[in-house]
């Protein structure tokens, strides 16, 4: 059942063999990585809201940009498309999260500085999010265009059409499952590739296939943690980005140790570390 995962052997590349373990778990795992994050926050209350408010403070600013600039019509899927960028976006509660299981107390290079370490890697993910994001933008484009047309209606009568005429309820179906597919891949290479990233000396394509085999072993408790990652997403934006000071760092903190309990990763033989 325990399937193992070599690098390539490339003399040239002296890195690591490493095998990547991927632990069967429950479906009350969730809940235990959701309560282990509220936990973490406790822990580090002022580093965790100072890292959660930052996010808010630049998620008001793009939308104050958009609007001023007239692009208002773009802040729906830019909203929806956040989903794409989460995982990125919980660097520094991962960092949060490794300093409180050294026993130190956590400060704001841990939250601002935890990608540094590993920043070659993690900027090819960010690549691979920023692929998924910029295809939802592409499709939402064409969805509006299909349902309304080349015309931008005022902010008014669009977002009133969206609930109340035959067009606006079909693109939200249409965008809501083809949002939901592309989501979903992206959750799925992404789960627990970037913690685990941080943590070993590993390529990003090892950490895409880590979460990916994490997704496909553990099918319904990863769906399960999908569903309260995008409804508590969902809260937090509802209330103006307001909760997401709180609710960010909290998933952040839970997808640390969801990775810590689906992951495994031993080295085989020494080689010289993958940096950056």
């Amino acid at each position: 059942m325990n399937a193992a995962t070599t690098r390539a052997n490339d003399k040239a590349a002296a890195v690591p063999r490493v095998k990547i373990t991927i632990n069967p778990v429950g479906m009350d795992r969730p809940r235990a990585w959701l309560s282990a994050g509220i936990e973490d926050f406790r822990q580090a209350t002022a580093v965790s809201l100072a890292y959660g408010m930052f996010w808010v403070g630049l998620s008001i600013a793009i939308t104050a940009g958009a609007v001023t600039l007239g692009l208002w019509h773009w802040l729906l899927p830019m909203v929806a498309g956040f989903m794409f960028m989460g995982p990125l976006v919980a660097v520094g509660s991962y960092g949060v999260s490794r300093a409180l299981e050294a026993n130190r107390a956590p400060h704001l290079g841990d939250a601002f500085g935890a990608w540094r370490p590993h920043a070659g890697q993690l900027a090819m993910m960010g690549v691979m999010m920023m692929i998924f994001f910029l295809a939802w933008i592409r499709l939402a484009t064409l969805l509006f265009a299909l349902f309304f047309g080349f015309e931008v209606p005022s902010p008014g009568e669009l977002y009133s059409s969206l609930l109340t005429t035959p067009q606006g309820l079909g693109m939200i179906l249409v965008g809501s499952v083809a949002g939901g597919i592309l989501a979903f891949g992206a959750f799925a290479i992404s789960s627990v590739a970037i913690p685990t990233l941080m943590h070993h000396d590993l390529t990003f394509m090892e950490g895409i296939e880590a979460s990916v085999r994490s997704v496909a072993r553990n099918f319904r408790p990863m769906l399960l943690w999908a569903a309260i990652l995008t409804g508590c997403v969902l809260v937090g934006v509802m209330t103006f980005y307001i909760g997401l000071a709180l609710i960010l760092p909290v998933l952040g903190h839970a997808s640390w140790h969801a990775y810590e309990d689906l992951v495994r990763v031993d080295i085989i033989d020494e080689g010289a570390p993958l940096r950056g």
